[in-house]
């Protein structure tokens, strides 16, 4: 399965699996991940990402990683913090559905972004399960984290 049909499957999963009282999500498939918000069409600074990264970025990794989970990618650092603070005054609530699994903080290879995210070291790419695990995987963090997201 080449990255891109990978992805490509993972949007579906999104699309299909999201709960319907979070709206429409809008999907974004690249070579290397597939991206998921709420809202406007365009791509919105904080969004849900399952993504290849480096091992050079991702803790355990030999050569490769999928990491996936929340992101805040504002141009400004404080935007990220207060998006990453929001989150982390409910994370008990959230912890209950994601588990121990998820990092908070710096983003994995920039330092000005905030993540809520977990990481596959070494992920068969080529698995027959992977797209639906990645899938479901993603979803649980759109459950868990988007109503708290949109609380004032």
């Amino acid at each position: 399965m080449t990255d891109w049909a990978l992805f490509d499957q993972v949007g579906e999963i999104v699309r299909g699996s999201t709960p319907p009282g979070l709206g429409h999500p809008h999907v974004q498939i690249r070579h290397n991940g597939v991206k998921a918000w709420f809202g406007d069409p365009g791509p919105a600074r904080e969004h849900y990402e399952a993504q290849i990264i480096p091992a050079a970025i991702a803790p355990g990794a030999r050569d490769h990683a999928i990491e996936i989970g929340f992101h805040a990618e504002h141009r400004a650092e404080p935007d990220n913090e207060a998006a990453l603070t929001r989150l982390l005054a409910t994370e008990t609530a959230w912890r209950a559905e994601l588990g121990d699994d998820p990092g908070t903080g710096v983003f994995l290879g920039r330092d000005t972004w905030r993540r809520i995210s977990e990481t596959w070291p070494d992920a068969d790419l080529t698995g027959p399960d992977i797209a639906f695990d990645i899938g479901v995987r993603l979803v649980d963090y759109i459950r868990a984290l988007e109503p708290h997201r949109r609380r004032p």
